[in-house]
């Protein structure tokens, strides 16, 4: 999966450190380098804790990818940028296969991906979006998650869900709902008067009735 790069509090580590009057400049970068190695090793021993992995980071200094960081000005800023979205990702979607019951291995194999309603094929690359939703395509799938398989008696996607939240509640908000991979959401009426005029508007009764019907068990995930 490519990477996919955000800044995340409280982990994401923004180092912006004083300059003493008259350091010379040479020794001045080797000070701040130092902080810096400093807080990144810091950093990336609150991720270990957080995820059970360090994440690979990116390195900005001034504003410059990968510049060496005695390079910093002095009233200058270094960022650590920890790429976490991939790590969650892939974890989502290995417990996902993990405790999905198995007979045919048609619903292990039907969990799909989105990326602000774009579909993600395994290994492509994953762009940046507000929002990305995890579901199964396989009608069968909401008799699964209300317990039906004795493989999996308390449902898959929101048993999952409470186990990404405790493992990446700091990265993301992750929630557990229902989707239609068909249709986005389509409101109904909300009062006597939008009733009255749905009467004459069949093609909206009906995108909302196929809208309903087709919602499938799902976790979304959006970026803090």
């Amino acid at each position: 999966m490519a990477k996919v790069t955000t800044r995340i509090e409280p982990i994401e580590r923004s180092i912006v450190l004083a300059i003493r009057d008259g350091e010379p400049p040479a020794e001045r970068g080797k000070r701040l380098a130092g902080y810096a190695r400093q807080a990144l090793a810091e950093a990336q021993e609150i991720n270990r804790r957080a995820t059970g992995v360090v994440p690979p980071h990116e390195t900005y200094v001034d504003g410059r990818l990968g510049a060496p960081l005695e390079s910093v000005k002095p009233d200058g800023v270094i960022v650590f940028e920890f790429d976490l979205l991939n790590d969650l990702f892939e974890w989502v979607g290995d417990m996902l296969v993990k405790h999905s019951p198995v007979l045919t291995g048609r619903y292990q194999d039907s969990h799909a991906f989105y990326a602000d309603g774009v579909e993600i094929a395994p290994g492509a690359e994953v762009p940046p979006a507000e929002e990305y939703v995890f579901l199964n395509l396989q009608p069968y799938a909401r008799k699964i998650e209300r317990g039906q398989s004795k493989q999996a008696p308390d449902g898959v996607y929101e048993a999952v869900t409470v186990l990404a939240r405790r493992r990446f509640n700091n990265v993301a908000s992750i929630r557990f709902t229902y989707r239609s991979p068909l249709l986005d959401y389509v409101p109904g009426a909300a009062n006597r008067a939008e009733r009255r005029a749905m009467r004459n508007q069949p093609a909206r009764q009906s995108a909302i009735r196929m809208e309903r019907e087709s919602r499938q068990p799902a976790i979304v995930i959006r970026v803090r």
